[in-house]
């Protein structure tokens, strides 16, 4: 039953990258509500999980001759609503910074703190666009979408011990390279596992 799930999203991915309105009204429909969820969990809005649904729906149908029907169309779509969230808090620091500057020492560490999160956050973004492909696939499916190790078998039809040996791998890369940084590792924990 799953597979043939995926052979209907490929299916209609491909009809999307020509074009087909129905197509992507069809994938609008499946994933927007869980795109939302997903949205609100980080930014705590109604408004602003609705407006990213239509930002990341919209790069959909402005690169759909750029899809590959192959691939999961859902990573792709969380992956960019994720940069997007990225993108909201990096804008949203340096406002911040903009209108405290000045006010307070306190404020001033405040935003400090915050620009120096969202660069362990990009450095972290940076390390896992450096997984190999399929490590990545299974690393972003576990800790961005929140599917089980169970989930990413029976979607990507392999092992479950190969979906805990490439997470456990990624995990190990991206602790390692956090220690050559002198970067707590503690802090990826916080990020990526609270």
């Amino acid at each position: 039953m799953k597979h043939k799930t995926v052979e209907n999203e490929s299916l209609l991915v491909k009809s999307l990258s020509k074009g087909n309105l129905l197509a992507f009204n069809t994938l609008f429909r499946e994933y927007s509500g869980r795109l939302y969820h997903f949205a609100y969990g980080y930014l705590k809005s109604e408004t602003e999980s609705e407006e990213l649904v239509q930002e990341v729906f919209t790069k959909i149908w402005g690169k759909r001759t750029e899809l590959k029907h192959e691939l999961s169309f859902k990573s792709y779509l969380f992956t960019i609503a994720y940069n997007i969230i990225r993108k909201h808090f990096r804008t949203k620091a340096y406002f911040s910074e903009y209108l405290k500057s000045g006010i307070s020492s306190d404020l001033d560490m405040q935003t400090s703190e915050k620009i120096t999160y969202d660069s362990l956050h990009k450095y972290i973004a940076e390390l896992i666009n450096q997984l190999p492909a399929r490590r990545k696939e299974i690393f972003v499916k576990s800790r961005f979408e929140g599917l089980s190790i169970k989930e990413i078998a029976e979607e990507l039809k392999i092992s479950h011990k190969t979906v805990e040996n490439q997470l456990t791998d990624a995990l190990r890369f991206i602790r390692i390279n956090l220690n050559k940084e002198n970067i707590p590792v503690i802090l990826f924990f916080i990020l990526f596992f609270s």
